[in-house]
């Protein structure tokens, strides 16, 4: 217990360092919002895949692995295939746009901007949708958080969700993107050391390889099978996940942030690797997670998205458990950290700058976005105090509400110069309903973001023809961006 809270306290204050430093260098609120759009192509590419890879990664995917088996790992093939076709397809237009459409900060910026929304319609509805979701996301990294401290400190529910909660608002609340985009790097670092050598002693503590294979061929041979239960409306959900990637505003704000168009290729490819490599090691945790519980009869595991906790706990050396320990907490608050941000951020910029200060100063902003951070993750925290919360539903929620409500927007507008702004305002509008009414009803068992996300998409092609008339200027602008994304894409 003592090595591990040293191992911790340890690590806490290297972040809230990183978050001091960074502080000294936000001065204005696009440097609080997007650290100046100055990230160089690692931290771009790192802090991207950190603030993806929250506590599911780490929690809540071993915990499905370990219950139901191998077939669960069709999530990590759909995230993925989703999260390249992010990098290839988005990630340098959006960079682009965002500059050069009145240098937009944020997403509601962005459609505002796109679509020459002078009543910021867009602005506003993307802004509901965000703080909506928001919340629901952090409330599951606070969840997240609430388990490890529970687990590694036998810690009652309560006293863990607050200590949670605490560790990770601090930094953000004073360092901005920058703290939270250095720390990210250092986390995505610790979390691929955690990820690669966890199932490697796992296996060894079985015997080896095909002992631990036996031990899952003898707990049922289903647990090994990639179709185990499936049926196509199941495989088309788990590999739907991917589709989340191209609307979620915590991914797409690193994007922006980035220092150029020209480093991008680069970033996706170190990106994607640590990626792979990270859901590889996710996967194995979760499925010899069942090996090592066999092996380890006197081992209790209680609630199986603790697995790689127990396991840590268990087979290692109280000073690499501790690390390894960290690399949890560096995934739940790499991601709960950049969320909080950009619900803070929408607060600030989209609805305190835009409507009730719109001469603030730099200063006034930055503190703004601050005690806007505050009120969102007080939100969070009360959703979160209910012990039952799973980590991977309040994900599932949240991932596929903004993948709805913003991905085909997000596309479409990149690409179709012909997209309206009622097309864009109903394709957020009812991408958001959809994920909302299916996940009350449940339908087909099919989730909700595949439905979501080829509705929303329809309603926007549906209502831009239905409406393109009078929308010249709208198309001559995304005709200029256009024209200036490929001079960028030349001077790479």
């Amino acid at each position: 217990m003592y090595t591990t809270t040293t191992t911790f306290i340890v690590y806490i204050l290297a972040m809230l360092i990183i978050g001091i430093v960074a502080a000294r260098m936000t001065n204005s609120l696009q440097d609080y919002v997007l650290g100046g759009r100055s990230l160089g192509r690692v931290v771009t590419a790192l802090s991207a895949g950190a603030s993806d890879m929250s506590g599911w990664l780490l929690m809540g995917l071993p915990g499905a692995l370990y219950l139901y088996g191998i077939s669960e790992a069709w999530i990590a093939i759909g995230l993925s295939i989703g999260a390249w076709c992010n990098w290839k397809f988005v990630a340098a237009r959006l960079r682009s746009f965002t500059a050069n459409a009145s240098d937009a900060l944020t997403l509601p910026d962005y459609f505002a901007a796109r679509f020459l929304d002078k009543y910021r319609l867009t602005s506003i509805t993307s802004a509901f949708i965000i703080l909506i979701f928001f919340v629901v996301y952090c409330a599951s990294g606070m969840v997240s958080a609430a388990r490890l401290f529970e687990q590694t400190f036998s810690l009652d529910y309560s006293n863990a969700l607050l200590i949670g909660a605490v560790s990770t608002i601090f930094y953000v609340f004073i360092g901005g993107f920058l703290a939270v985009s250095w720390t990210d790097t250092v986390q995505a670092t610790l979390m691929i050391f955690a990820l690669l050598l966890t199932p490697v002693i796992m296996i060894l503590n079985c015997g080896g390889l095909d002992a631990a294979n036996d031990y899952i061929a003898a707990k049922g041979p289903d647990m090994s099978n990639f179709l185990k239960g499936a049926s196509f409306i199941g495989i088309i959900s788990l590999l739907g996940w991917g589709l989340g990637y191209m609307g979620q505003p915590h991914i797409l704000v690193r994007f922006m942030a980035a220092g150029s168009v020209r480093g991008l290729g680069d970033a996706r490819r170190i990106s994607i690797t640590w990626m792979v490599l990270c859901l590889t090691g996710a996967i194995l945790i979760g499925y010899y997670g069942i090996s090592f519980s066999m092996a380890n009869p006197n081992v209790a595991i209680e609630n199986h998205e603790q697995i790689f906790i127990i396991v840590a706990q268990t087979l290692f050396n109280p000073w690499v458990a501790g690390i390894l320990l960290s690399a949890i907490l560096a995934a739940i608050m790499s991601t709960l950290s950049c969320q909080l941000l950009v619900a803070s951020t929408t607060l600030t910029a989209d609805f305190y700058r835009r409507f009730l200060r719109p001469h603030a100063s730099q200063s006034e902003l930055v503190w703004c976005g601050r005690f806007s951070l505050l009120f969102v993750a007080i939100i969070a925290y009360f959703i979160a105090k209910d012990p039952n919360s799973g980590v991977l539903s309040l994900v599932a929620y949240a991932w596929a509400g903004f993948g709805a409500s913003f991905g085909p927007c997000i596309i479409i507008s990149l690409y179709w110069r012909n997209m309206t702004l009622k097309g864009a305002l109903a394709g957020m509008i009812v991408g958001a309903i959809t994920v909302i009414v299916w996940e009350i009803g449940g339908f087909f068992g099919l989730y909700s973001l595949v439905p979501g996300f080829i509705i929303s998409a329809l309603a926007i092609i549906i209502v831009s023809k239905l409406t393109s008339k009078n929308n010249e200027k709208c198309n001559q602008f995304f005709d200029d961006l256009e024209q200036q994304f490929w001079v960028e894409v030349k001077d790479r």
